[in-house]
């Protein structure tokens, strides 16, 4: 359900720039699934990836915990989240379970502590 809902969303995403379409849908701990695209900006700072996108929705409908995380794209090779998304994952999920996933079938599981060993987190304030 959370890869359909990540392929689903990927359908409607913006990439009038790069081209490349990817889809994000996270579960909360209540088990209620938000989804999110990429939308790109000519300027492209303002441009949102389907990570943050999805996650965004999450905490604007109320959740604060999350299980896991789906990310989907067309690319023969498994597209992992980049690093801004990576940050922001480990700021609400923390060690959350991240699936990568193309439309060839093809998937992979992470930890997002494999992909982000060394966060900067409130522990790096101190």
């Amino acid at each position: 359900m959370l890869l359909s809902a990540a392929k689903q969303a990927r359908e409607n995403a913006r990439p009038d720039y790069s081209g490349f379409k990817v889809g994000a849908a996270v579960e909360d701990s209540e088990g209620r699934i938000f989804a999110g695209c990429n939308v790109e900006s000519a300027s492209y700072g303002l441009t949102i990836c389907a990570e943050r996108s999805a996650l965004f929705t999450a905490v604007a409908a109320g959740a604060s915990a999350f299980r896991r995380v789906v990310v989907v794209t067309a690319a023969d090779k498994l597209t992992p989240p980049c690093g801004a998304c990576r940050q922001v994952m480990w700021d609400l999920c923390r060690d959350v379970e991240v699936t990568l996933a193309n439309l060839h079938g093809a998937t992979k599981t992470y930890q997002l502590s494999q992909l982000l060993p060394e966060p900067f987190d409130a522990k790096s304030l101190d």
